[in-house]
């Protein structure tokens, strides 16, 4: 590997878009390099062997080349054999791509977001416990990203108590309160990352929005919407 050429880097795409009549412009989260942008000349055409291989959540090795920030694919192969992502699955897969974009700065190395990715990926894939496998990833990339919570303590800098409840300031941390809307159960667990149950999931659901939504300055998620028509769909 050279500052200019970049050989067999572990990648994940994350969106793309079509450029001039047989182009991609290909939006690239890999393990050493974080998220960038690579263009993908010809992948279109009839004929193109590569194609096929160029779709979201598909463990890929890439190459590339270029001294601009938009790189140019010079290879591409499968890192390993993968299941497809399958039906509300699949839209939590776009979510997680979502979230991914708006909050990785382009080429800022995150190997731990990587790691964290190719976890949620696998296990949305398994379809077990797909509500639990996305707060966690919110949890970690929010913590990455320097938006980390203060689940161990509260304000007054006593350990959180199960039996307890309380509000939560984004910026302050838990403050113990008789009408709280978390209850510690619920911190505890997401602090040492243990299984949820329903209502802590509920509650878990509750705070990571409301940190997500602080931190995006509003800007909506299309694909939480999308997610949320399939759910009332799928209830009627």
């Amino acid at each position: 590997m050279t500052d200019n050429i970049v050989y067999l880097q572990p990648a994940y795409i994350l969106a793309q878009r079509k450029y001039r009549e047989t182009s991609l412009i290909i939006d690239v989260l890999t393990q050493d390099f974080g998220r960038i942008s690579v263009l993908a000349k010809g992948v279109r055409k009839v004929k193109s062997k590569t194609a096929g291989l160029l779709q979201a959540f598909i463990p890929l090795k890439i190459s590339y080349f270029g001294k601009t920030d938009l790189k140019t694919l010079s290879h591409v192969e499968m890192a390993e054999a993968t299941e497809s992502l399958q039906g509300i699955g699949l839209y939590c897969g776009f979510y997680v791509n979502e979230l991914i974009t708006c909050f990785l700065h382009k080429y800022d190395p995150h190997p731990e977001v990587f790691e964290y990715y190719k976890t949620c990926i696998s296990q949305l894939i398994a379809s077990a416990n797909i509500e639990e496998t996305l707060r966690y990833f919110e949890l970690d990339l929010m913590t990455v990203c320097g938006y980390g919570l203060a689940l161990d303590y509260d304000t007054n800098n006593t350990q959180i108590n199960s039996a307890s409840m309380y509000h939560f300031d984004l910026e302050q941390g838990a403050i113990c309160a008789i009408d709280g809307h978390f209850s510690g159960t619920t911190l505890i667990a997401l602090n040492h990352r243990q299984q949820l149950t329903t209502q802590t999931l509920l509650e878990a659901k509750f705070l990571m929005r409301r940190v997500i939504a602080t931190h995006l300055n509003g800007k909506p998620l299309k694909s939480r919407a999308v997610i949320n028509q399939i759910m009332q769909h799928l209830e009627k």
